[in-house]
């Protein structure tokens, strides 16, 4: 099935849209996705593929997941995030895949492979069983493990639980990584759309010294007069 699933991508690939995702991932030397190879293939189509193999085992996602190939892990983590929701309220099913996943860490490693899965796994099963795995990830030296912490939070405001959010926020907000500034500014809007008073009552005293890119990301929803004096420091 995996020598299937193999032919399936590479029939699929497309080598002018892979130059332009590796520009766009940053995968040149010293930049974030240094080293990941793309093969050009659009998410939708991944998408397909990921559904014909959904009954893939862990040893052969296991294989996908160490790949170099960006599609590969990809489709891996859609399979996944599948089997994790088709689990439902089987909770052993959950923690299995869970704690496969975290064992992934270090192969989850590009905004796209976290944003896609961390919510609907990490985020899905810690707002079950306990935020301890958010926090400890949180307070990572790894950027990817940091961006999983945080984007994770997302199952929580769904649920309209919005401390974690905040909480893991404050652990992040003096990073220096510029995809850490956007995810967690990204979370903070995602709150303020559910409940404005709280987003705002969490940056009045964090608007001025924090990143400019998370602040921007967090108000991008308010009216624009009010965006202004944020900006400004008026508030």
């Amino acid at each position: 099935m995996l020598n299937d699933l193999k032919k399936d991508i590479q029939e699929a690939k497309n080598p002018e849209q892979a130059k332009i995702l590796q520009r766009f991932f940053k995968t040149g030397k010293g930049e974030y996705g240094e080293g990941d190879i793309f093969l050009g293939i659009k998410v939708p189509v991944q998408r397909i593929i990921a559904k014909k193999y959904a009954d893939l085992s862990f040893t052969d996602l296991q294989i996908l997941l160490n790949s170099k190939i960006h599609e590969e892990r990809l489709i891996a983590l859609i399979i996944l995030t599948n089997k994790y929701k088709k689990a439902k309220k089987d909770t052993m099913k959950k923690r299995q895949i869970f704690e496969f996943y975290l064992k992934n860490t270090n192969n989850i490693n590009n905004w796209d492979l976290v944003d896609l899965s961390a919510p609907n796994i990490v985020g899905d099963f810690s707002s079950i069983d306990g935020n301890e795995i958010i926090r400890f990830l949180a307070k990572s030296k790894n950027l990817w493990e940091k961006r999983i912490a945080i984007v994770s939070t997302h199952a929580f405001i769904k649920k309209r639980i919005f401390g974690e959010t905040l909480a893991v926020a404050d652990i992040l907000i003096k990073d220096e990584h510029d995809l850490i500034h956007k995810a967690v500014g990204w979370m903070l809007r995602e709150v303020g759309k559910r409940n404005v008073e709280v987003l705002e009552i969490f940056l009045k005293d964090r608007y001025k010294t924090m990143p400019r890119t998370m602040l921007r990301y967090a108000i991008e929803k308010f009216p624009e007069e009010k965006r202004k004096k944020y900006l400004r420091g008026e508030i």
